[in-house]
C-alpha cells in the first residue's frame, strides 16, 4: 500500500536496472527465476530471458532477494567493537588535554612576577627603600 503510493507520488520509471541475477542456494545451485533490480528505487522485478522482458515486481520479504541474510553479529562482539571504538577517542581526548595544560604553562608569568594590563610595558617591581 506504501509502496504503491510512493510510486504514485514519486513515479519511479525503473530505467536504471541491473543485469538478469538468479539467486543461489548454500550449494551455488541456481533457486528461482532470474529478477533484476532497479538502481533508483531498489525494487526487485521478474525477469523473462527468452522474452527479454521485465515482469512483475517481487515481494520485499526477507526470504526473497538476491543475497541471504546474514545473521547480526553475537553480543560480545558488539561490546568488543564498542570497547575497542572508545580507545582511540579516549586517547585523542587525553592529548588535546594535555596540549591545553602545557600551552597554558608556557603561558603562565614566571613565579614572583605579576602581569600587568599592558602587555608592552615590563612589570614595575617595588623599590626598596
Amino acid at each position: 500500500m506504501i509502496d504503491t503510493l510512493m510510486n504514485l507520488l514519486l513515479r519511479c520509471r525503473h530505467r536504471r536496472l541491473t543485469s538478469p541475477l538468479t539467486r543461489l542456494s548454500i550449494n551455488g545451485v541456481p533457486r528461482g527465476n532470474p529478477l533484476v533490480v532497479c538502481l533508483d528505487c531498489g525494487k526487485q522485478f521478474e525477469y523473462d530471458l527468452s522474452e527479454m522482458r521485465i515482469g512483475k515486481a517481487i515481494d520485499h520479504s526477507h526470504d526473497v532477494g538476491v543475497v541471504p541474510p546474514r545473521p547480526s553479529m553475537p553480543p560480545t562482539t558488539k561490546v568488543k567493537y564498542a570497547v575497542l571504538a572508545t580507545v582511540p577517542v579516549a586517547m585523542v581526548i587525553g592529548a588535546m588535554l594535555k596540549t591545553k595544560k602545557v600551552s597554558s604553562e608556557k603561558n603562565a608569568p614566571p613565579m614572583g612576577e605579576q602581569r600587568t594590563g599592558n602587555p608592552v610595558a615590563p612589570a614595575k617591581r617595588p623599590e626598596k627603600k
